[in-house]
């Protein structure tokens, strides 16, 4: 078996003692975010047949509008809801049809009505709090005025050349709805809230994040993956079928039990479906569309046809699918030496169906040994490498996949990387594909008659067709005499441990790659290594799994996890260790159903930021697959708390007292600029409308009412071409620009207040004037005042806007943009710890903060940090700027071509010793230096710290006051040229640069 956790029976007496003094010993803080009540978001997915019905739930599987809620707006006939100006707008014409009615009769001229379209799903939202009843708490709720709120964000597609690049999302406040089931109470029994689940041209990936309105209980905000599943097809009978094959029902333990894991490979941030094998002598897949929040477990219909041949040797076959990758809308597998890819049914990518029906053979003649992933798209298109064995040993078959259309490509062109490095025998054991340069890095190993076995990086070039030596790896590890890394330059020491290559990583933020097998390599170059002397050389990694964002988790063949922080070159073991027997105890006496007391751990992957591991649990002979999180932060404090521990007798008794290696008290982000100039994120705000019944709750009427409102404000969005001269800049005013407000006429007929209007269209009534806005705003306030509005419902017309004026938070955007010439300033505010008692009497003076910057790409941006030193407050403000050099171009069209980059900001000695108690858990902090107990020398500073990194294999410092202290921030970016948020317009020669922040 391969654990996931610890043994049980090891979890002694003892140790829950120790579990118990680590919780009377946290800081004291962490008691009162415990006495919060601990409350979490549910949502599930209702079509509008199941809206209102308890536990029922949907998959995201159709994509087409639907026209049934343009009946219930024909029962609108006073509200501010034009048809005409929906006809208008399609058409391009502004004429509208008029209802005569005599001025003086007591009514004001009505419109007819256009058709209104709806998506086909719902948001269904509750919330339950440990101990108490949902149904209970939700009416509390309720009546307490709790209102959850939506922010629905849309993943930008793959494909450029065909959907528009937007940072696009929508915020809509959900409403009250009663449940169908039968109900002895006089107001309500059950009830939940809804919003529409919209859907975006060219988006399958769905980010909903949910939170409170303020008002209520204190509920913290919670993130659900919301996809389009395309490999799920409706039948005649309204039931859902796969179209990849067929589901089994049974999890069997033989499929889990003492199975190794193995990696989830897929297109970062593009793939809404997940795919994992590795279930032993079956072609059957785990499928999720939700970040296996839950999952499937299904047998693929493929023909698991197996041909050995001369230049194909198979010494045994099997029906285990050993690889499988996910992109945006294909799937690839391989089972022994075949390739198979299916294409899922998803027209809001490529408006028609351009489903495979059934899994295609590709490479069919050729022997496929592994496929290796590309995690992210560039240049429209998605990828993924199947490397050879046999008759084409030493070429790698380079898959591109654009708009579900899958084609391969053998390389290099001319000759096999085997001539092209001029060796006899040679075979290529992993390829990464750096995008930005066309450019693929291949592991190659070389059979040296001569000498014993090789490994060497080699370069190949997509657009000259070159190949070049990069590095030639050791032979034997390094002896690091003790220190946390060495620099690799030929003249250390070797032990007698061979160095046994098995695969490689790269991260396109920060120009980081990792070579690893029984040792961890990195460089930033490709060609200047650093061996991390923390990774025993007794272990051997299985794969990495990057967050892309910082963060590095490293499985072993033992199942072991250790862990890696950007910018330090400290590993930490996570499991097994002190700190995690700390946490599974405490889960235990918590009585957690996610551990039991035999695992195995299934897969381990990142998702937003956080570590997560699909483990396989038995308990009382009852087998289940469950979701967790590695609480990393968690188990380096626990960790900390237990190394760093001193017992002292004062008097008659003993006293415990830590050692806090932190050097600062207080962090924070300060003086950020607005978000959205840099962000270029475009958000829209959507309300229910307004219902007239005495308990606020809607109907099926006013639900499908807002499924039409939200439909037409994300369609003003989509079709709106942002041309400059628009008196406002808002897609949503010719929505309402004739009835938001009544204007007052001037002499001379001239406007007063707000744009100028278009002229008024001739009257068709003989006699009788119009005024520029026939219907204004006041009227229909006037009709849903006194209970007399059409349909029971109030449309208000400022509850469907665009949002201009969001405000920064205390944390850096996920993402920012620089253009040509631009900059982005903000400040770190940090508090020095003040010196503190540690061996009794004596004191011990804590280092003071210091900030550097570390940059990806220095040649193209430049950071510069300013030092105010505030002493009454033994603090510590930085400035920070960063700006574009004006150097770095070959950019394409808006938003093309966005170059990656990072920066990391550093406080020094904070790696791992730096913890925020939150009410989701401690959160590192400002973490990712090694401290100066284990940086070769004695460092006390960064830059003592790393005396050989001034050369190209490490980024470049700059802009720092005491270089070397560390926070980390990093980001990242790309030329390319983007709509500007202040609405500018943008020359070709711009170059913006992409940050993201961890």
């Amino acid at each position: 078996m391969s654990p996931a956790g610890p043994a049980w029976p090891r979890l002694r007496v003892l140790q829950t003692l120790w579990a118990l003094l680590v919780v009377l010993l946290a800081p004291w803080r962490l008691w009162a975010i415990k006495n919060t009540q601990e409350c979490t978001w549910q949502v599930v997915l209702n079509n509008f047949e199941t809206v209102g019905k308890k536990d029922a739930s949907d998959r995201f599987v159709d994509q087409e509008p639907l026209y049934t809620v343009d009946k219930v707006f024909s029962q609108l006939v006073d509200a501010p809801i034009d048809p005409d100006e929906v006809r208008g707008l399609v058409s391009g014409k502004r004429e509208r049809s008029w209802t005569c009615t005599p001025l003086g009769s007591g009514h004001l001229p009505t419109l007819s009505l256009q058709t209104y379209l709806g998506f086909p799903y719902y948001l269904k939202i509750n919330y339950s709090c440990k101990g108490e009843s949902s149904e209970a708490l939700v009416r509390k709720g309720h009546l307490t005025g709790l209102k959850p709120v939506v922010l629905v964000t849309f993943q930008s597609p793959v494909n450029f050349h065909r959907w528009k690049i937007e940072q696009l999302q929508i915020q809509m406040e959900a409403a009250p709805f009663r449940s169908r089931e039968r109900c002895n109470a006089e107001e309500v029994c059950l009830m939940s809230w809804y919003t529409p689940m919209p859907i975006k041209n060219g988006s399958v990936v769905m980010r909903v994040d949910v939170s409170s309105n303020g008002l209520g209980p204190f509920i913290p905000n919670k993130r659900f993956q919301v996809n389009i599943n395309g490999f799920l097809e409706r039948q005649r009978d309204n039931t859902l079928q796969f179209t990849v094959g067929n589901e089994l029902f049974n999890l069997i333990p033989r499929y889990f039990v003492n199975v190794p894991s193995r990696p989830l490979w897929y297109t970062v941030d593009q793939a809404p479906v997940f795919i994992l094998g590795g279930i032993p002598e079956e072609k059957a897949i785990l499928l999720t569309d939700t970040n296996f929040k839950d999952f499937f477990l299904v047998e693929l219909s493929i023909d698991s046809c197996w041909v050995g041949s001369f230049y194909c040797p198979q010494t045994s076959f099997t029906a285990t699918i050993y690889d499988a990758i996910a992109t945006e809308s294909t799937l690839f597998i391989r089972q022994n030496q075949l390739i198979y890819y299916f294409t899922g049914t998803y027209t809001t990518l490529h408006e028609s169906n351009r489903g495979s029906g059934r899994w295609v053979r590709v490479l069919a003649n050729e022997c496929i040994k592994k496929l290796c992933p590309v995690h992210f798209h560039s240049n429209g298109s998605e990828y993924v490498m199947a490397l050879t064995t046999g008759k084409h040993e030493g070429y790698v078959h380079f898959g591109t996949i654009t708009d579900g259309r899958v084609s391969f490509e053998l390389l290099p062109r001319q000759r096999s990387v085997c001539s092209g490095i001029l060796v006899v025998n040679c075979s290529i054991t992993w390829a990464v594909f750096i995008a930005g340069d066309y450019n693929l890095l291949l592991l190659v190993e070389i059979e040296d008659p001569s000498t014993r076995k090789y490994f060497q990086v080699v370069s190949y070039d997509l657009v000259s067709d070159y190949l070049v030596v990069l590095y030639t790896i050791p032979e034997f590890i390094p002896d690091a005499r003790g220190l946390e890394f060495l620099m690799v330059l030929g003249t250390e020491s070797y032990t007698n441990f061979p160095m046994v290559p098995k695969g490689m990583s790269y991260n396109p933020y920060n120009n980081l790659l990792f070579i690893w097998g029984n040792f961890l390599l990195q460089s930033y170059n490709s060609k200047n290594f650093i061996y991390l002397a923390d990774f025993p050389k007794e272990l051997s990694i299985k794969y990495l799994v990057n967050s892309f964002y910082g963060d590095t988790a490293i499985v072993t063949e033992t199942e072991e996890i250790w862990y890696l922080l950007e910018g330090s070159y400290q590993v930490y073991k996570l499991f097994p260790s002190k700190g995690w027997e700390v946490h599974v105890s405490l889960q235990v006496m918590q009585q957690s159903s996610l551990y039991a007391p035999n695992e195995t751990m299934v897969t381990l992957f990142y998702e937003d930021h956080g570590l997560y591991q699909l483990v396989y649990l038995i308990d009382n002979q009852q087998g289940r697959l469950v979701k967790r999180l590695v609480p990393v932060e968690q188990l380096l404090m626990y960790q900390q708390i237990s190394n760093d521990y001193l017992l002292e007798r004062q008097g008659s008794h003993l006293t415990l007292s830590f050692t806090n290696f932190c050097p600062f008290t207080v962090m924070r982000l300060r003086d950020l600029p607005n978000p959205q100039i840099y962000t270029r994120q475009e958000r829209y705000r959507a309300q229910p409308p307004r219902v007239l019944e005495p308990g606020g709750f809607h109907s099926d009427n006013s639900l499908a009412v807002y499924q039409g409102l939200v439909y037409y404000l994300l369609w003003l969005h989509s079709k709106y071409d942002k041309p400059y001269a628009d008196p406002v800049h808002d897609p949503t005013w010719r929505w309402w620009k004739n009835k938001k407000q009544d204007q007052v006429r001037g002499e001379g007929g001239e406007s007063v207040g707000g744009p100028s209007p278009d002229p008024p269209s001739p009257s068709p009534c003989p006699g009788t004037v119009f005024a520029p806005h026939p219907v204004p705003q006041d009227y229909y306030f006037y009709l849903a005042s006194n209970w007399r509005s059409a349909g029971s419902v109030h449309v208000d017309m400022a509850s469907y806007e665009k949002i201009y004026d969001l405000k920064a938070e205390n944390e850096l955007p996920e993402r920012i943009f620089l253009d040509k010439g631009t900059s982005y300033r903000f400040s770190v505010f940090l508090t020095a710890r003040e010196p503190e008692p540690l061996h009794g009497p004596s004191f011990q003076l804590q280092s003071k903060v210091g900030l550097a910057v570390v940059l990806a790409d220095p040649e193209c941006i430049e950071a510069v940090v300013k030092e105010e030193v505030l002493v009454n407050r033994n603090s510590v403000l930085f400035w920070v700027t960063l700006s574009d050099k004006r150097f770095c171009f070959d950019q394409g069209i808006s938003g093309h071509h966005l170059m990656k980059t990072s920066m990391l900001l550093k406080v020094v000695g904070s790696s791992g010793h730096c913890f925020q108690n939150t009410n989701q858990g401690p959160r590192m902090q400002a973490s990712h230096c090694c401290g100066p107990s284990r940086c070769g020398a004695q460092a006390p500073d960064a830059q003592a710290q790393r005396p050989r990194l001034t050369g190209p294999a490490a980024p470049r410092q700059v802009g720092s006051s005491r270089i070397g202290a560390r926070t980390h921030i990093p980001c990242i970016g790309r030329r390319a040229l983007n709509h500007c948020a202040t609405r500018k317009a943008l020359r070709h020669q711009e170059s913006p640069i992409l940050f993201f922040k961890n």
